[in-house]
């Protein structure tokens, strides 16, 4: 017994001496959070009374994990300076202290463990960190810079003939940049429900949505495709082959946006109106898996609409972006090795290539371990909580994939709903995987147990 002790002592403790990379990603992360508590605990963050230390922890963990989850109104409880505070967290959220963490470490010549390299490099690069991580550091700033002040500027555009010109910019600034980081906070306090007929500002945020939503890698070899389209005759841009990544996330992205669409627009949105009814589900079905802003009443739309949702929710966007959930080339790799099963084969493979099978082990691991963790938050929000079943899923689903939508319980849940909801946007939007590799110390055995069978099915 005391052995055990010694050992859980000596693990807590080189958790704090001598943390790995994937450790100072929890930590600061943590941090973040605490510093974004502490600013929006102030009185001068308020506009309307004040703010509980409850309240500004959970908006504070909900903007650095880019989910939009809100206990209190953020364009009316909030003030100037408290939305700033908010904004900021969103950026640096939604780049990911996993980005400034590693450059960081990189320019203090301190070395990255064998783990944390293969998780940069499986999130953010598919290549050797050390190689190229400063170029595409770079690479990812300047596009977020292009992308969020591009959409500013139309969304601007869109607002100007109804609002002032100092409200349209700060408003477009301040949704160009939730939706780019697919946060899915609004100042609004009924999100975009008053813009649904604005095509222009509407069509914009989707696009915002989807591109924070894709990857950075997606994003940059985009970008490469569009230069070489725009020069084609440049012999040094070369020819240009979109990767296997690349494809199965941008397939799977647009395949789940038409299917959730096609889905919702059949099961209802809550609008009787036909074409209101289409262009609400599209919108929706963007947003959900990801953003978080909502065009018509959650709670008010039909069942089957918000189970849709919920799958949507759960499988999130893709790897090395500012979206949460299991993400898309999961679920791609999951169904390559489902179908592989299938047919007796031993091998999954995708558009001609051989997955690999560590690849469809951690696939197998992250899902188990993300059905898990909801299974065990709808147990608990229903001890904690007052609400239907599905309320409760619902919410539990888009705490974790870091989405923000809800059915209208989130300001009415009690002291313990908060601090599991808070939990889960913690727990989503690092990933189950990152967490475990933070707090579990890996062990090796040389025992080898005998083969043994069990029924099963």
């Amino acid at each position: 017994m005391m052995r055990h002790v010694d050992q859980a002592r000596l693990q807590v403790h080189s958790f704090f001496r001598r943390p790995t990379t994937s450790q100072l990603v929890v930590q600061w992360f943590v941090g973040l959070i605490l510093l974004g508590t502490v600013l929006l605990s102030l009185p001068v963050s308020h506009a309307r009374g004040s703010i509980s230390l409850l309240d500004a922890f959970f908006t504070a963990t909900s903007a650095v994990c880019v989910t939009g989850l809100v206990t209190v109104d953020t364009g009316l409880d909030y003030s100037l300076t408290g939305q700033w505070v908010i904004l900021g967290l969103i950026q640096f959220g939604g780049l990911g202290i996993l980005t400034f963490l590693a450059l960081a470490i990189r320019a203090l010549g301190h070395r990255m463990d064998l783990q944390s390299q293969s998780a940069v490099e499986d999130s953010l690069f598919q290549k050797n960190v050390s190689e190229q991580f400063a170029d595409s550091f770079l690479r990812i700033l300047q596009v977020v810079a292009i992308i969020e002040l591009a959409g500013a500027a139309l969304l601007f555009l869109a607002l100007l003939p109804s609002r002032s010109i100092t409200h349209s910019a700060y408003s477009a600034l301040f949704h160009s940049v939730s939706a780019f980081c697919n946060a899915g906070f609004s100042i609004y306090s009924d999100s975009l429900e008053g813009l649904r007929g604005n095509p222009v500002f509407m069509s914009a945020i989707m696009v915002l949505i989807f591109t924070g939503g894709i990857g950075f890698v997606v994003l940059g070899e985009l970008s490469q495709a569009l230069r070489k389209w725009r020069h084609p005759h440049d012999p040094g841009l070369g020819r240009h082959r979109f990767s296997l990544h690349a494809r199965v996330a941008l397939k799977m992205s647009l395949g789940l946006i038409v299917a959730g669409a096609i889905l919702m627009a059949f099961s209802g949105t809550g609008s009787g109106d036909p074409v209101d009814r289409v262009t609400d589900a599209l919108f929706q079905s963007v947003s959900a898996r990801t953003a978080g802003f909502n065009s018509v009443p959650i709670g008010a739309m039909p069942l089957a609409s918000l189970f849709v949702l919920v799958i949507l929710m759960f499988i999130g966007g893709s790897p090395g972006s500012c979206a949460g959930g299991i993400k898309t080339t999961t679920l791609a790799v999951w169904f390559s090795r489902f179908r592989a099963t299938f047919r007796g084969s031993f091998r999954a493979h995708i558009e001609g290539r051989y997955i690999p099978e560590e690849i469809g082990r951690k696939v197998t691991m992250l899902i188990g371990l993300a059905l898990c963790w909801n299974l065990l938050g709808v147990l608990v929000l229903s001890w904690t909580e007052r609400a239907p079943l599905d309320v409760l899923l619902f919410e539990q689903v888009s705490a974790f994939g870091t989405v923000g939508l809800s059915a209208g319980i989130t300001p009415q849940l009690s002291f313990a709903g908060k601090l599991w909801i808070i939990l889960t946007m913690f727990v989503g939007r690092l990933g189950p995987i990152t967490i475990a590799m933070s707090t579990v110390k890996p062990t090796k055995s040389n025992i080898q147990y005998p083969e043994g069978r069990v029924m099963i099915g």
